[in-house]
């Protein structure tokens, strides 16, 4: 019983320090998404249909989640509960799960995926510069002058926001008083190309990220299942 209870202490610490670190970052994140949103407002608000999908929004949603389920494991490991050991398993699971959902949905419906998002952010355009849609104005200016871009599928698009032959200065190479309705100035390539391409060149870091993530959750829900077994086992050794 010795070794037992050696290897609980053992699995204890171990997931205690694991889910402090991953409560910790999950804080981290929280605050990367309160300081966007303090600074920035809704900063990267492109979506039409889902405006307060911001940057600001999504680090904070994600920030929450994992300090939740951080605290949840904390909890569990301290007080070697078997219903929030289990809790924390189930949780865990089932966020890898869906994790993996989404990633099998999205790599089988991309070519859908890109056709609804390249569509959802024209009609977003038709917001730029309106009265309440200040964050999503700022978004497309930025993403414009960072990426050298213009449009979503290309500068006509901007077309249709106007009636006209017109796009933001945003879409300027130089600023000038005409270079709004002047072609020979404008960023020809489109936005969402561009983007996508620059998401492809750098597909090692974020796969990078990704693993390091899946990595946390596997170890997360191997600890919570080892303690588990070894707080049942103990309980079961007392009675």
């Amino acid at each position: 019983m010795g070794v037992s209870r050696g290897c609980l202490l053992c699995v204890k610490v171990k997931m205690f320090v694991f889910n402090l670190i991953f409560w910790l970052g999950g804080c981290g994140v929280l605050g990367v998404g309160v300081w966007l949103a303090v600074t920035q407002g809704r900063f990267a608000t492109l979506s039409f249909s889902f405006p307060s999908l911001s940057a600001a929004g999504l680090f904070m949603a994600t920030g929450a989640i994992i300090m939740v389920v951080g605290f949840l494991g904390c909890l569990g490991a301290a007080t070697e509960h078997r219903c929030l050991l289990l809790t924390f398993f189930l949780v865990l699971s089932t966020l890898f799960l869906l994790e993996l959902v989404g990633l099998l949905v999205f790599v089988t419906c991309r070519d859908k995926f890109d056709r609804y998002a390249q569509s959802n952010l024209k009609e977003g355009l038709q917001l730029y510069e309106t009265e309440g849609n200040v964050g999503l104005t700022r978004a497309w200016d930025v993403v414009q002058n960072e990426f050298r871009c213009c449009g979503v599928q290309n500068y006509t698009d901007w077309f249709e926001v106007r009636n006209r032959t017109w796009v933001p200065e945003s879409c300027c190479l130089q600023q000038s008083d005409i270079c709004q309705v002047d072609s020979a100035s404008w960023w020809k390539e489109p936005c969402y190309e561009k983007v996508k391409r620059w998401l492809g060149e750098n597909i090692s870091a974020m796969g990078i990220f990704a693993a390091c993530i899946i990595v946390v959750q596997v170890l997360g829900i191997v600890f919570s299942m080892l303690m588990y077994c070894q707080v049942r086992r103990a309980e079961k050794y007392y009675d």
